[in-house]
């Protein structure tokens, strides 16, 4: 069968070349992302592999057959790709990250969380950058300007703590999760922030008027964000509290959730913003308000729909990075200074464990001289973990050299090639080898102990995983959105009641949040009362 346009006839079901190849391409990857979780369910209790290893070393192995097959004309069927990366892949992964936080211990810590992200960031930009000025300008590897050594700090400052989230609990370890997860996404914001601001200003004349609109610019982005996060997550709330779409049909929540977090993180990219603390934000607004208006299934379908799809998101950037890692065309140039490129690659791993531990440790420092309680000090061994957490470098320093040091897909200049594969063998390197060392590391120095679980249930007050002293005195373990409308015993342990001081910061935003923003927007306990709604259907059972 042939459809005729004009006078040219195209038949139906047949694929052009360029076409082929992007079919073969995707069935190739749903393939390996088939294996990678396979392979990884089989490592599970594997004390050395996770995930995200084993994806990098399966895109690895992909890699070489293909240049193999092709001849060593090509190690894949597609070049990496910053726009596949910034707009599909990291939104799912970073507002899963806002949605599942335990919220309460993420903004408890909020100002350590901080020191680390943004401090720490630029702390560890400066001297990278000046270790690049210093060392690596004096190897005469190419022409490379003051500014491309000022990004390859914020390259290499961008972190990628995913290996060791994977080994730590919220649950066994709160404050340690909370502290590298925390970092890690302010950090990602921080370095992209950076970036843009070594790409836009005259970096020719920096005076103190300059250093001053940079910082100026980085709070207003930084706050400009964070509003229009909590903004597209209140809007989702209060539309779907007033409509009620569940009356009707589960589908428009689970549809309105999703579309309106991508569109706020597409939203912020348009405006110049950063998409990642926004999307982020938009996250732990939904999970404290959206997510308790919606009926029970979408509350189900929501919270693994999100997992989900950002698991598969982060396996796919390990595939993709690993396979790229491969390309001939980057290593052609470099290929005639292998010394070099070994040294560089060398020089900026030494950079990233140096500038690492010139902020892990002081900040620390000035963190627990704010702390009353010993429980709230961050020890040296988690100092250590977290120190060795922001030592792997991933996605985002390959998207951001590709963007700084590419030119569409190949690189032609011998400096531009050198820090294309000097990147991406500190990104290999430091994925496989500090990554195959986390399991033990955390293990000798944090052994799991039952005690940390037992003492920060009553943290989690999360809607996925909504376990708290509470649960005991709920039936049938779905009363959240009961919590206010039951008389509920109190905690008689005061030792409970020590932990959660009644005049805290958090107790003023309780008395906010009860008094004015939950009766708007919904949440739990103000889950809307509508005929058919999970609410009217437990209050029946109860009576």
């Amino acid at each position: 069968m042939a459809v005729h346009l004009g006078s040219v006839p195209i038949k139906l079901g047949v694929l052009s070349e360029s076409d082929h190849m992007s079919v073969a391409s995707i069935n190739l990857f749903v393939a390996l992302l088939c294996a990678c979780i396979v392979i990884g369910h089989l490592l599970e209790e594997n004390r050395w592999m996770n995930e995200s290893i084993t994806a990098l070393l399966i895109g690895l192995g992909t890699g070489v057959i293909i240049l193999l097959t092709t001849k060593g004309k090509s190690s894949h069927l597609r070049v990496f790709s910053e726009e596949l990366f910034f707009i599909y892949l990291l939104p799912p992964i970073i507002f899963n990250a806002g949605f599942q936080v335990k919220k309460k211990r993420f903004f408890r810590n909020f100002m350590t969380i901080m020191l680390f992200g943004a401090v720490g960031t630029l702390i560890s930009f400066i001297i990278i950058s000046l270790g690049a000025i210093g060392i690596i300008k004096k190897m005469d590897i190419g022409v490379l300007e003051i500014g491309d050594y000022l990004a390859v700090g914020a390259i290499f400052s961008a972190t990628d703590s995913v290996c060791t989230l994977q080994v730590l609990s919220q649950d066994e370890t709160p404050l340690l999760y909370s502290l590298v997860f925390g970092e890690g996404v302010v950090n990602d914001a921080t370095s992209i922030v950076l970036f843009n601001a070594i790409q836009n200003f005259d970096l020719g004349n920096i005076d103190a008027v300059t250093v001053l609109k940079f910082v100026a610019n980085f709070f207003s982005l930084f706050f400009t964000s964070t509003f229009l996060g909590a903004f597209a997550g209140l809007f989702s709330a209060y539309i779907i509290k007033k409509l009620y779409f569940g009356r009707h049909s589960t589908d428009r929540e689970v549809a309105i959730m999703i579309l309106m977090a991508y569109l706020s993180y597409m939203l912020a990219e348009l405006l110049d913003l950063s998409g990642i603390l926004t999307v982020f934000f938009c996250g732990i607004v939904m999970s404290h308000y959206t997510w308790h208006n919606v009926t029970e299934s979408s509350r189900v379908t929501t919270t693994h729909a999100f997992a989900t799809s950002s698991f598969i998101a982060e396996i796919f950037l390990f595939l993709y990075v690993g396979m790229d890692a491969l390309d001939i065309e980057k290593w052609k140039v470099a290929s005639n200074s292998p010394g070099k490129s070994v040294a560089v690659s060398s020089i900026l791993l030494g950079m990233v464990l140096i500038g690492r531990a010139a902020f892990v440790f002081p900040l620390s420092f000035l963190s627990n001289l704010s702390k009353k309680s010993p429980n709230e000090k961050i020890t040296f061994k988690q100092q250590v973990v977290i120190w060795w957490a922001g030592l792997m470098r991933g996605a985002v320093s390959i998207a951001l050299a590709y963007n700084k040091f590419a030119r569409p897909g190949h690189t032609q200049l011998r400096g531009n090639a050198i820090m294309i594969t000097s990147t991406i063998t500190v990104v290999l390197f430091n994925t496989v080898v500090f990554g195959l060392l986390t399991k033990p590391l955390i293990r000798f120095l944090l052994p799991p102990c039952a005690n940390h679980r037992s003492r920060d249930l009553n943290m989690s007050s999360e809607p996925p995983s909504s376990k708290s002293f509470l649960s005991p005195l709920l039936g049938n373990g779905q009363g959240s959105e009961l919590e206010t409308r039951q008389n509920v015993q109190r905690p008689t342990s005061l030792r409970m009641l020590l932990t959660a001081p009644s005049r805290s910061v958090h107790h003023y935003w309780r008395m906010f949040d009860d008094a004015f923003m939950r009766p708007v927007f919904g949440g739990r306990g103000f889950v809307p009362f509508v005929a058919g709604s999970p609410i009217e259907r437990s209050v029946h059972a109860l009576q």
